[in-house]
């Protein structure tokens, strides 16, 4: 066994014990918000609290993607009536600010991001890491170009270089571009200073929405 192989797992290893304890303490720690945050979502219109979505992860695998919905109950069915106002001129993902169909508990968990708490459970079950490109929708993820399909390399997270820059404000192409260069710069020190400095960037809330 080559040392190269040795330091590629040590580095693998410790990266999911720090995945499987940060999401342990995360999900122990936000448990009151969880019950605060359903309860406000359902007493606003009786729907779901959850929105589940099949997002693209690590080498193509598609998995269940949950957060704590945001937008009105027929959110989905309302997007292409949208699809003129699309912030992000590409057109490979979808941003609009003021989206009519946020709520307005909505808009103040996707300010917070709260609404991505849930995804910690993806990352106990290992479809997620910590730290990773954000996953994206499977028709999103066929407009990549080769070079963007590098994202797909390794799991994606729940922040990454572009979450703490500017987040939705970021077009997709500059977003593409700081994941693959976390690919290609990823380690264990890298992972616990994007976590530590995502916490001021959900606090100013620059770029959410």
């Amino acid at each position: 066994m080559s040392a190269w192989y040795i330091v590629i797992y040590f580095s693998a290893s410790l990266k999911r014990m720090l995945d499987i304890l940060g999401s342990l303490v995360g999900l122990l720690v936000f448990l009151p918000i969880f019950i605060v945050v359903s309860f406000l979502i359902y007493s606003h219109d009786g729907g779901a609290v959850i929105f589940t979505q099949k997002r693209v992860g690590r080498w193509g695998r598609e998995f269940d993607f949950p957060k704590f919905r945001s937008m009105v109950k027929n959110a989905e069915d309302l997007k292409s009536a949208l699809l003129s106002q699309n912030q992000h001129a590409d057109g490979v993902t979808f941003k609009i600010k003021k989206d009519p169909r946020i709520t307005p508990i909505g808009r103040f968990i996707r300010k917070t991001s709260i609404d991505e708490l849930p995804q910690l459970w993806c990352v106990l079950m290992g479809d997620m890491s910590l730290v990773g490109p954000r996953p994206q929708l499977p028709d999103e993820v066929l407009k990549y170009s080769l070079a963007q399909r590098r994202r797909l390399d390794i799991k994606p997270g729940l922040t990454c270089f572009w979450q703490i820059e500017g987040r939705g404000d970021i077009p997709f192409s500059k977003q593409a571009d700081l994941d693959i260069q976390y690919v290609d710069s990823q380690s264990i020190f890298l992972d616990i200073l994007l976590i530590l400095k995502t916490v001021p960037a959900v606090l100013l809330g620059k770029g959410a929405y």
